[in-house]
C-alpha cells in the first residue's frame, strides 16, 4: 500500500448540514481531496438527502451501509480491501488541533498528519492510530503513547484487516471502547497521539442520538461482563453510566 492511497470514511446520519460545513471543511482545508472520500450512510432514504444535500465537490462517494454507528464501523472495514490505510472520521469534526506549548493550535496540514501517523504505524508494527479524546490542553502532552488507551471514534486510522477478532458487538454505543481493546488483545498495544485531539460536539443531535442514558447502561454492562478485567463502570453525577479502561502495558 502507497502512502497515496489512503481513503477517509465519514459515518453520518441525518446530518448533511455538518457533515457539509465542519468535516467535510476541515478535510478540504487540510489538503485532503475529494477523490479519497466516502461517505457512509444509513439507506436509501439518507442516500437521496445527502446526494441533495452535501456538494459533490466535498467527496468521492456515498455508500449505502448499515444503521447504527457499531454496525456501520464493521460494514466499513467489509467495504475496503484487506491492508487498506483507512482513516475514519466523524461528520461534525469542526477541524482539528495540536499541542504547542502550553496552548491548542489548529492544525493546517491535515493530510501530512495522516500521512505521518501511518508511517508511526508501521514503525510500531501496530494498526491502529487515534488521538486524545478530551479538548483541554492541561492533560494533553507531546508524546505518542502505545499502550492501552481510549481510541476514541471521533477520528481515527487503521491498516485493514479483514478478521471477525476485530468485530464490534457490543449494543448501541461505546463502540469505540471495544475497539479500542480488540485491537490492544489483537496486537499488543494501539497508537495515541496525545497531543491532537478533536474540536467537535459530544451527543449533538443526529448522530447518535441525544438519549444516552439507558444507551450508555446497556454499552457499559455488555463490555464489563464482556471484557471484565479490563473495563471499569463508573457513574456521573448526572446518573450517566460510564466506562475506563485499566492500565496496561504494550506487549512486544
Amino acid at each position: 500500500m502507497t502512502l497515496s492511497s489512503y481513503v477517509v470514511a465519514v459515518p453520518t446520519y441525518d446530518r448533511p448540514d455538518e457533515v457539509t460545513h465542519k468535516t467535510l471543511q476541515t478535510l478540504k482545508e487540510g489538503g485532503v481531496t475529494k477523490n479519497r472520500i466516502y461517505l457512509f450512510v444509513a439507506n436509501k432514504q439518507q442516500e437521496k438527502l445527502y446526494e441533495k444535500a452535501v456538494p459533490k465537490n466535498l467527496y468521492n462517494k456515498i455508500v449505502i451501509g448499515k444503521k447504527g454507528i457499531a454496525n456501520q464501523r464493521n460494514f466499513i472495514k467489509k467495504y475496503f480491501p484487506e491492508n487498506q490505510y483507512i482513516v475514519s472520521i466523524d461528520d461534525d469534526v469542526e477541524r482539528l488541533e495540536i499541542l504547542r506549548g502550553d496552548k491548542l493550535v489548529e492544525m493546517k496540514d491535515v493530510d501530512g498528519f495522516f500521512k505521518e501517523a501511518y508511517k508511526i504505524l508501521k514503525k510500531e508494527k501496530l494498526y491502529i492510530w487515534g488521538i486524545y479524546p478530551v479538548r483541554n490542553a492541561f492533560f494533553m502532552k507531546n508524546e505518542v503513547s502505545t499502550d492501552l488507551k481510549f481510541i476514541i471514534g471521533v477520528l481515527r486510522g487503521f491498516i485493514n484487516r479483514k478478521t471477525k477478532k476485530l468485530d464490534i458487538h457490543v449494543p448501541l454505543c461505546k463502540e469505540d471502547y471495544e475497539e479500542s481493546i480488540l485491537y490492544y488483545k489483537l496486537d499488543g498495544g494501539v497508537l495515541r497521539f496525545n497531543n491532537i485531539t478533536p474540536k467537535t460536539k459530544f451527543n449533538a443531535k443526529g448522530g447518535l442520538g441525544q438519549e444516552r442514558q439507558e444507551m450508555n447502561r446497556l454499552a457499559a454492562n455488555y463490555l464489563k461482563k464482556t471484557y471484565p478485567d479490563i473495563i471499569t463502570i463508573f457513574h456521573r453525577d448526572n446518573g450517566m453510566t460510564e466506562v475506563k479502561l485499566a492500565r496496561l502495558p504494550r506487549i512486544e
